[in-house]
């Protein structure tokens, strides 16, 4: 007999789509997180091997996911809000991932030696793990957040991080990758290629935030300026990478801008619910689909071999965290952007990991040495990250007084 013929794109989309909704049902009656209930689905329908999904690469990340997913979450950011803790989200942004970056390795290389560990990392591979797993997902950190009731303030703070986050994140893998593997660089030309990174990237955003902002205030179409907002996001995401820049940076410029200027300017009231409905519809699915391929792409026979080194990769990454979030709630204490001290637990817990991580981490090159370990690790922080910290999230803020009820 001949061999059956492989799923169509098309029915394995609508089959990916089909197990969400089911998974949403069903997270809503088991009152666990959405996000977290996908990735278990994932996890399981993968080990099943009964759904040829696609694998989760940088290309598809990148081209679907991300500009999507930042786009939306920016759009619904407020100017005033993100003003307000200016101080705090920048230094959480920039020396703040550079720091937990470094810590990171260095609390990696110094167990691993240690403990003896003879499949521990060196200072290379550590350097190049801290890089991409200060990637803080805002596919990950807005989905849950934004379903537990936490007050407004912490919420945008965490979602403002992660977006930010993820662009800076991604510059210093990008930097560290090249001087870990033999690009002769400079401490001064790391710094000026950071700022041409992100500079690129902003003024890509804004250019194309901004022109798209004054087209909408010349039509009064909701469905053109739906389509309008999508070129916001998608167009200004492959304009700043084509272009050397952060395509990160570049959407969430974009998104801010269509989403306080362009509504206030160029949207009448109708207009903007439907452009936000459309973009929580596009969110949801995108998360849906991104979470349960979280799932599929992870081999668990392979987090079971390496369960020591990705144990000690994960207190890494939280000690690092909470230094970092400690240091910058001590650094804004006696000004008007102080952060209450209740909060420093919830912003350490809700830095989560997701898909971003994951797809850096696969990204490697084919002769980085020790890629597939750097790549399992990877893999099992992430899980830790989404199915431990996301289960526990609500319980911690509910303890904390911060939320009144648990997720439904």
């Amino acid at each position: 007999m001949p061999p059956a013929a492989a799923p169509h794109t098309e029915n394995i989309v609508f089959l990916l789509v089909a197990i969400a909704t089911g998974v949403a049902l069903l997270s809503r009656w088991a009152r666990i997180p959405y996000t977290v209930a996908l990735v278990v689905a994932g996890l399981a329908l993968g080990a099943l091997q009964v759904v040829a999904a696609p694998h989760l690469t940088k290309e598809l990340v990148f081209a679907v996911f991300l500009p999507g997913l930042l786009f939306e979450a920016a759009f619904h950011l407020r100017f005033a809000d993100v003003r307000r803790d200016g101080v705090a989200l920048v230094a959480l942004a920039i020396p703040g991932v550079g720091v937990a970056l470094a810590l990171t390795a260095a609390v990696l290389v110094a167990a691993s030696q240690g403990l003896g560990l003879s499949d521990g990392f060196d200072w290379r591979q550590a350097l190049v793990f801290g890089s991409l797993i200060a990637a803080m997902d805002p596919i990950a950190v807005v989905a849950l957040f934004r379903s537990l009731g936490a007050p407004s303030r912490l919420t945008t703070l965490v979602e403002a991080e992660s977006l930010l986050n993820d662009g800076t994140a991604i510059v210093f893998f990008g930097l560290v990758l090249a001087a870990t593997t033999g690009a002769a660089v400079s401490a001064p030309a790391l710094a000026v290629k950071f700022a041409l990174v992100v500079g690129i990237g902003a003024t890509v955003g804004g250019a194309l935030g901004y022109g798209l902002c004054q087209l909408t205030r010349r039509i009064d179409e909701p469905m053109v300026e739906i389509t309008l907002t999508a070129m916001a996001a998608y167009g200004s995401f492959a304009l700043a990478e084509q272009l050397g820049g952060s395509g990160v940076i570049a959407t969430v410029v974009a998104g801010l801008l269509c989403g306080n200027y362009g509504a206030q300017i160029a949207m009448s009231a109708a207009t903007r619910a439907v452009v936000e409905s459309f973009w929580e519809y596009v969110a949801f699915l995108l998360n849906s689909i991104v979470f349960l391929l979280i799932g599929f792409e992870v081999q668990l026979s392979a987090l079971a071999a390496a369960w020591p080194l990705i144990a000690l990769a994960v207190v890494a990454v939280l000690l690092a965290r909470v230094i970092v979030v400690g240091g910058v709630t001590l650094a804004v204490s006696r000004t008007v952007q102080r952060i209450p001290r209740s909060w420093i637990m919830p912003l350490t817990w809700g830095g989560l990991r997701g898909a971003l991580s994951m797809v850096l981490a696969i990204s490697l090159p084919a002769d980085f040495p020790r890629r597939e370990l750097v790549v399992t690790t990877t893999f099992g922080v992430v899980i830790v990250s989404i199915i431990v910290q996301g289960v526990t999230m609500s319980p911690l803020l509910r303890r904390l007084g911060l939320v009144r009820a648990a997720v439904g």
